[in-house]
């Protein structure tokens, strides 16, 4: 039974406390609207984090493991992604998922989002670069972007807000084997400091950040967005799971309902609701927020909640130098990458295309356990050897390809498998396509001509990599039209007036390059259309 709803009614109810999440709550916390926000997760205590202790790569492996399954923790629930090539990983904290982020911040190309109007194949945005440019300024400014201004793959942008992070010898090295090429490449832009900022430390090159960053150097939502909510006077309300989003007689969404820290259901209601619980997530919460107004799942009268489901197409290659990198120091994900490939080329065999991200290498026990590439250090007599020849002498080559939108991917209840409160768990099919796979094979012999053309003497290869579920887009995707898409070009619900989606599900398309610096611009245009509108339409 539903306790007695909080009868001090915030003006808005996010669902959800990660990139988008916060940015709302921000952004409307600050025109003085009253925000709640209800997340399933808690705060996360920099000293909690694994970098001071002496066993940290074992935490990448269990309980900070960016697998919910193999994680387990009471804030998770379970994934059946047994139908799936990839594996979706994702957080439940305040931050969200950015606590496990490599902080890599590129922004999409114009031509992302006009895919059919250039090459007849998914479906155009809603609106153009030029819209959301003011917005991924704006997010810029408050998260905090390392990097350098000038790079010809890309319109002009605003300056950066600390110069570039350094990219050592490994990047000089690959950047040389680029420019052997005459290959297009440039400094990451990373929502990682180089240089105080805001009140927060410059990076220390400390390394591993996907399993967080303890000094805030790197920009998660819960040291960007979330310190400036709070002291806006949004409310953040943790270890509570919401159900589904309940409804008003006139069909409008009331509120949510869910289970608080020790397991009592309550009901929150709000004048809006505002949904930024991931691409997995989203669509579990409206699928199981079924009604007699809304039999098949919350605003799905499209039927295309869940459907579209998108990851990226993602490979690595790694690269065996016989001389020292110094691949251990600095931020992991961020250094220079490669957008000569990234348009469609009519001599491919394949539509759109992919951009290769240079990564850093991690620690011992991750080298002996195959890096990003899974190619095990042998066991017995050539161990030691092996292992000396990679570790501190690898170049890690991401080739992260642009997906495209198919129904047959998608995000349904499962019928069986329940989080720890009898919540259906979401079940997760996706299928490479025939497109994706010339994709990443023409990608793999890039990123290996480019290792090559570098001094490497020899390359590893695994593709698809199958942990590399980062990306979870497009299953409550935005568009003009009620019968082919979930929301409209502002988030709102075509079904439901004021309710709202923000994270990554309402990617039309999927670009080829990492999304949280688009779904921080989307998240905060939405919310600047709710200060104007008060959410009415």
């Amino acid at each position: 039974m539903v306790t007695a709803p909080h009868w001090d009614e915030p003006d808005a109810l996010i669902v959800g406390a990660g990139a988008s999440g916060a940015a709302v709550a921000w952004r409307l916390a600050e025109a003085g609207f009253r925000v709640t926000c209800l997340e399933q997760g808690d705060w996360v205590p920099p000293e909690s984090l694994p970098h001071g202790q002496h066993d940290w790569e074992l935490h990448r492996l269990t309980d900070f493991n960016a697998d919910p399954n193999v994680r387990g923790l009471a804030a998770d629930y379970p994934v059946n992604d047994a139908a799936s090539t990839f594996t979706p990983l994702m957080f439940n904290a305040v931050g969200g998922s950015t606590i496990h982020w490599s902080a890599h911040f590129p922004r999409c190309h114009p031509s992302d989002f006009r895919v059919r109007s250039l090459d007849g194949v998914g479906e155009d945005w809603p609106f153009s670069y030029a819209d959301l440019e003011p917005f991924y300024d704006l997010s810029d400014r408050v998260t905090g972007v390392s990097g350098v201004i000038g790079d010809p793959s890309q319109p002009p942008r605003s300056p950066r807000g600390t110069r570039p992070l350094p990219i050592g010898v490994l990047g000089e090295t690959i950047g040389a084997g680029f420019d052997k090429l005459g290959w297009h490449w440039w400094v990451s832009d990373a929502a990682i400091l180089s240089e105080p900022y805001d009140g927060r430390p410059a990076c220390n090159l400390c390394g591993p950040c996907d399993i967080g960053c303890p000094t805030g150097a790197r920009a998660s939502a819960d040291v960007t967005f979330w310190p400036r909510a709070v002291r806006a006077g949004a409310e953040v309300r943790t270890g509570c799971r919401v159900r589904e989003i309940s409804l008003s007689a006139d069909g409008r969404a009331r509120g949510a309902v869910y289970y608080d820290r020790d397991g009592a259901l309550q009901e929150q209601r709000a004048a809006l609701v505002v949904l930024a619980c991931n691409g997995v997530g989203t669509p579990r919460l409206l699928l199981n927020s079924r009604s007699t107004a809304f039999p098949d799942g919350l605003a799905n009268r499209s039927g295309l909640v869940g459907k579209n489901l998108m990851f990226h197409p993602f490979a690595s290659v790694s690269g065996v130098f016989a001389s020292e990198i110094d691949g251990l120091q600095g931020p992991i994900g961020s250094v220079i990458f490669s957008h000569e490939f990234y348009e469609t080329d009519p001599a491919r065999d394949f539509v759109r295309g992919f951009g290769l991200q240079i990564v850093r290498q991690s620690g011992p026990l991750h080298t002996a356990l195959g890096g990003i590439t899974a190619t095990r250090v042998p066991w017995g007599e050539a161990h030691h050897r092996v292992f000396d020849q990679r570790f501190r002498h690898l170049i890690n080559i991401g080739v992260l390809g642009e997906d495209l939108p198919e129904s047959i991917n998608e995000v349904v209840l499962d019928p069986e498998l329940t989080d720890m409160h009898g919540i259906p768990a979401p079940l997760v099919r996706y299928r490479l396509s025939d497109n994706s796979m010339r994709m990443l094979e023409y990608g793999v012999a890039r990123a290996s001509e480019a290792l090559q053309a570098a001094g490497a003497r020899e390359t590893l290869t695994c593709s698809p990599m199958r942990p590399s579920g980062w990306h979870l887009l497009g299953t409550c995707r935005m568009g003009p039209d009620s019968s082919t898409s979930v929301v409209d070009a502002w988030g709102r619900a075509h079904d439901v007036d004021n309710l709202f989606i923000v994270d990554g599900s309402v990617f039309v398309t999927s670009a080829a390059v990492n999304p949280t610096t688009t779904i921080q611009a989307i998240a905060l245009r939405t919310a600047d259309y709710i200060k104007r509108s008060g959410g009415r339409q």
